[in-house]
Order: C-alpha cells, then sequence, then structure tokens
C-alpha cells in the first residue's frame, strides 16, 4: 500500500504565516486533551512550521481528509490513537482539504483519505484509501525504521526523553521577497530575487534549489497540456519532447518524463541530443540526490549515452 514520493514536491511553497495551532479537531470527532501535541491541525499558513520544520526531528504524517469523507471518519480516529500511543516519536498532522485545498494540490492528491509521511522536510512515503489497522502499524513501523538514524527525535521519543522542538530560523528578508512572489505566481520576481541572492552567495544551496524550482514551475505553468499529444504523435518535435516532460513532471508522472528525454536522447545525435540531456539532468536537480527514480535515469542516461 506504501508508495515513495517525489521529492520534486516543492514544500517550501506553502510559507507559514501564522502560530502555531493548538491540538486539533479529528475527522468529526474532537481529538481528547491528552494529545499533548501529537495530533494537530495543521493550514495552508501552519504547514511550514507544523509540518516541514517539525519533520527536521521526527516523521510528520499528514492525514488529509474532509468532513463528508466516510472512510475518513474510520482512519483519522486510529491514527490519532497511533499518533497518542507513539509519544512523539511521529506526528500526525490532520489537514481539512476543503479549507486547505492548496496542501491537496501541492500533493496531487487524487483522492481521499490520503496520508503522506514527511521526513527531513520531504514527503518519503504515501498511501490512499483507508486502511486496515494492522498495515498502518506495519506501514509506520517501516517508516520509523528507515528514518530513525537520520531524525533524532525518533530515538529520544522511544526512549522516553521529550523531543526538542526545532529553533525558528531568523527571517532572510530576501528569500522571504522571492517566497511572497513565487506564492503570488510572479515567477519572473522570483527569479530574480533568488538570482541576486546567488549573485552574492554563489555557495547557496537553499537558493540553487529554489531557483530550479521556480524555473522549473515557470516553464510548467506556460506549457500547454496537450503539448503531451503533439509530443506523441510528433516524436521529431524536440521543443514539443521537453516541454511534454516538463507538463508530465509536474502532474508527478516522473517516470513517464524521464523515459520521454532518455528516448530523445537515444534516437538523436548533435544539438538535439544535447538539449535532451541537458534538459534531463535540470529535471534531476529537482530531487534529492538519493531519489530512487533519479538513480534509476542517471543509470539509463549513462547507458544511453556510453
Amino acid at each position: 500500500m506504501s508508495a515513495a514520493l517525489s521529492g520534486a514536491v516543492d514544500l517550501s511553497g506553502l510559507k507559514a504565516r501564522a502560530e502555531a495551532t493548538s491540538v486539533a479537531q479529528g475527522a468529526g470527532s474532537p481529538v481528547p486533551p491528552q494529545a499533548d501535541g501529537f495530533v494537530i491541525e495543521v493550514t495552508e499558513d501552519t504547514f511550514q512550521a507544523e509540518v516541514v520544520e517539525r519533520s527536521l526531528q521526527v516523521p510528520v504524517i499528514v492525514d488529509l481528509w474532509a468532513e463528508w469523507c466516510g472512510p475518513c471518519k474510520q482512519l483519522s480516529p486510529m491514527l490519532e490513537r497511533l499518533a497518542m500511543a507513539a509519544n512523539g516519536a511521529w506526528i500526525l498532522a490532520k489537514v481539512d482539504v476543503d479549507a486547505n485545498p492548496r496542501v491537496a494540490q501541492l500533493f496531487g492528491v487524487q483522492s481521499i483519505p490520503t496520508v503522506v509521511a514527511i521526513a527531513g522536510g520531504q514527503p518519503v512515503e504515501a498511501f490512499a484509501g483507508a486502511q486496515p489497522e494492522p498495515q498502518v502499524k506495519q506501514w509506520i513501523a517501516a517508516l520509523l525504521d528507515a528514518q530513525r538514524d537520520r531524525l533524532p527525535g525518533i530515538r529520544a521519543a522511544e526512549a522516553g526523553a521529550p523531543v526538542a522542538e526545532p529553533e525558528p530560523e531568523p527571517e532572510d528578508d530576501r528569500f522571504t521577497e522571492a517566497e511572497t512572489a513565487f506564492e503570488q505566481g510572479d515567477y519572473a520576481k522570483a527569479e530574480a530575487a533568488y538570482q541576486k541572492i546567488l549573485d552574492a552567495e554563489p555557495a547557496n544551496e537553499q537558493a540553487k534549489a529554489a531557483l530550479a524550482q521556480v524555473r522549473f514551475l515557470a516553464r510548467a505553468d506556460s506549457a500547454d497540456p496537450s503539448v503531451v499529444v503533439r509530443a506523441d504523435t510528433s516524436p521529431e518535435d524536440i521543443d514539443a519532447q521537453l516541454s511534454a516532460a516538463d507538463v508530465e513532471l509536474a502532474d508527478q508522472r516522473v517516470e513517464q518524463a524521464f523515459a520521454r528525454l532518455l528516448s530523445v536522447i537515444r534516437r538523436t545525435t548533435g544539438p538535439d541530443r544535447d538539449r535532451a540531456r541537458t534538459h534531463l539532468v535540470e529535471l534531476f536537480g529537482l530531487f534529492p540526490p538519493e531519489d530512487p527514480s533519479v538513480a534509476k535515469a542517471r543509470r539509463d542516461l549513462a547507458s544511453a549515452l556510453y
């Protein structure tokens, strides 16, 4: 039931603009007061602080639900109970998708309930639909095992020690300007702001990653979705192939996007091949280096080139 999620999901797009909220309301039933912060309600405004920043210490499992969703009323109380029993080894973050549609869009949610695990600031695993409790427990156990050496708060919670809250980072006005432009859909202004940071600090990895995201999203947003059909029917149209790969990646069809560009590389030569290779490598940069999809595509690229 588990599925790894792409690191191309840009969690920075939901910037915190309010203080952390209190203990959540469940799917139709209140969370008991003794939840003690292990179950929280999250909005678009609090997502950065409550999910991304907390996930640097322990995994945060995001429960995407809605009041009208019948299966949610089965899964959500189970997750609440398991989160409380875990004593802080992981946190349950509940998101009402009707009130917070951007969070659902961020993860490309097709149906609810959908459950997404965030660790180290990135989505790592997910499943959809109401699952039996033994399977959910097994999924959570595997998640904790995979992240225990990376996230210090897991062992601390399991040992009964309090989990340290991450120190809030001071706001950087330069990034605030860029992020505001990004959230407003002004990609040109956001790109210029991130580029200005890199001009002053060429080694700033945060700005590099953000600039790559902005450039990709600007291309993907301006692309005509019908370009995928055009690319499929006109394999010799390199511009269409590159744009189609962007559209597919934006739709979370990662393997299809990579396979499309690899196919272009295999069947072309000269400048066309170089363009496809450069574009593919740029897409790799949107993911963490250890992402399995990228690792496989890099091997396939090496095979195609040599």
